[in-house]
């Protein structure tokens, strides 16, 4: 009997074990080893690596990209690079994470540095580039990299310093941009005003305000059309965040703890309410795209990043509306409105490079010397033209050629667009005013909530809420809450939870749920019909 018994028993044992076994092997899969440079690169291989970048409506972006990628190749022939294109950033995020579980996340990505953050949060998955750097064979700089490649002291060290977190270097950064505000120069003095060499915020409030005088026939006076935004904002995240900073007040620290949620964030948004009621205030997420409405004459102050340039003014190569519903105006390029004009605060921001770690050493250390290629002055001087971004490295910025470019704003309305080198003209002085915001796993939604209560209070307004602090404790509960902020949601060193997966990932992860309860019931039926078969 007790033999019997123990048969009996054995099988449901093994079931589990099985399983266990199964689901440890699942779980590990996803876990790489700590990347280490090979002592050589074996150039006797082939590779080929995935690179993933974001493009939209530029096509001379595209067109550099593919250029970049055939001269390297013609270095190094032996490594493939197949590029793949988003139309946003949203989107690489969205698909990295998901691709994390798999191990098929690309060799090289450009992507934010919140971003990548949360992608640390796999084992070993974006590799730390301080070793790299240094190496004196294929860092930066190194001898037996077979390109003329950039040294790490010619990264601009604000740029440079977004890139390190959690202790190491994450990312070299690609290009950088700040937000401006491109105004309609024409408008503000038929107004009456004089528009001063720094925005503030009390002038832009007050010039939008008086721009909502209106006729007997229903027009506004100022543009003689029925459609009048004067001030909108395309990010507000960034307006958040750049306020708060302005003001000195608090956001977030470097170990991730919450701050953004207190009484000066009230005061920011009761004077937002306010010009959001009177509708002299809107957002890119209620209104639409603030180039649109500058270009047609019914906007006066249109915020947005200076990657944004060749969509902004009279002349924008890039313009989205048909040429008979733009208006002529003399367009101005000015920092982003502050609080203290005699110490201007701006945002840094623009897109990072990183790599992703592999089983194969020899294929990371093949996409870390495609990665630092593209940060080389031929690339960066050529992605610079495309839009007002600036290259990242001294070296690029000082050449002679990049120093004629900008020399020769307004000899054309495409590559020398007056607007595009203003606003790229605007970082390079004032590079020293930009600030980052603290990289964490979290960031990015906190990023996120700082534009949400921004977001919320507009609409209310203009649905005829009441906003006042009953108001405030719940838009600050409720955005914490959409958000995951609260506290019970940190780690035990203050990072913050990411919030909710990607669509993609949870379908995945359901997938693979559903996938493991079939192989256990199919397991189980199988092992109980054995012991069917041998009791009979």
């Amino acid at each position: 009997m007790i033999a019997k018994k123990n048969r009996r028993n054995v099988p449901i044992w093994i079931v589990f074990v099985t399983v266990l076994l199964l689901l440890t092997g699942c779980h590990g899969s996803r876990g790489l080893d700590a990347f280490v440079i090979p002592e050589e690169f074996d150039t006797t291989r082939e590779y080929t690596i995935t690179f993933w970048a974001k493009n939209d409506t530029n096509k001379t972006q595209t067109q550099v990209y593919e250029q970049a990628i055939a001269d390297f190749e013609q270095a190094y022939p032996n490594i493939k690079v197949n590029l793949r294109l988003y139309t946003n950033y949203g989107d690489i995020y969205n698909d990295v994470i998901t691709n994390i579980s798999t191990n098929t996340t690309p060799n090289v990505c450009i992507t934010y540095p919140d971003h990548i953050a949360t992608y640390l949060t796999g084992t070993n998955v974006v590799v730390p580039l301080d070793e790299l750097f240094a190496d004196e064979r294929y860092g930066l700089g190194g001898s037996k990299i077979q390109y003329d490649s950039t040294l790490f002291e010619e990264i601009v060290p604000q740029f440079r310093e977004e890139c390190f977190f959690d202790g190491h270097y994450y990312a070299i950064p690609f290009m950088r941009s700040t937000e401006v505000c491109y105004v309609n120069k024409t408008y503000v003095e038929k107004l009456g005003y004089t528009l001063p060499e720094v925005l503030t915020w009390d002038f832009i409030w007050e010039v939008s305000e008086a721009a909502m005088s209106m006729g007997d026939d229903g027009n506004y006076d100022v543009n003689g059309q029925n459609v009048l935004i004067p001030f909108i904002y395309k990010s507000t995240d960034n307006m958040m965040i750049q306020m708060l900073r302005q003001k000195e007040a608090d956001y977030s620290d470097e170990d991730g703890t919450i701050l953004l949620f207190h009484d000066t964030t009230k005061e920011i948004l009761y004077t937002i309410a306010q010009h959001g009621k009177s509708k002299a205030f809107s957002t890119f997420k209620i209104s639409s795209y603030p180039a649109n409405f500058l270009n047609a004459g019914q906007c006066i102050f249109a915020v947005d990043s200076t990657a944004g340039a060749t969509w902004m003014g009279t002349n924008a190569p890039l313009c989205d509306i048909s040429a008979d519903k733009v208006v002529e105006f003399e367009t101005e390029v000015l920092m982003v409105p502050q609080y203290d004009s005699e110490n201007p605060q701006m945002i840094s921001q623009g897109p990072s490079i990183c790599v992703f770690n592999k089983a194969d050493p020899q294929e990371v250390l093949a996409s870390w010397i495609f990665a630092q290629y593209l940060i080389t002055d031929t690339i960066q001087i050529a992605y610079s033209e495309t839009e007002g971004y600036i290259p990242v490295t001294s070296k690029a910025q000082h050449s002679e050629i990049y120093q004629e470019y900008l020399s020769k704003g307004g000899e054309d309305n495409t590559t020398y667009y007056d607007v595009k080198i203003k606003a790229s003209q605007l970082l390079l002085d004032h590079t020293e005013d930009t600030f980052v915001t603290p990289v964490f796993n979290g960031s990015a939604s906190l990023r996120d909530a700082a534009g949400q209560l921004i977001e919320n209070t507009v609409k209310s307004v203009r649905r005829g809420e009441v906003v006042d602090d009953t108001y405030m404790k719940k838009l600050f509960q409720d955005v914490r809450s959409l958000y995951r902020l609260g506290q019970e949601n940190t780690n035990s060193v203050g990072k913050t939870d990411l919030g909710p997966l990607p669509r993609t990932a949870i379908v995945l992860l359901t997938v693979l749920a559903v996938s493991w309860i079939l192989i256990l019931v199919y397991s189980v039926y199988k092992i109980t019909k054995k012991m069917r078969e041998a009791k009979n």
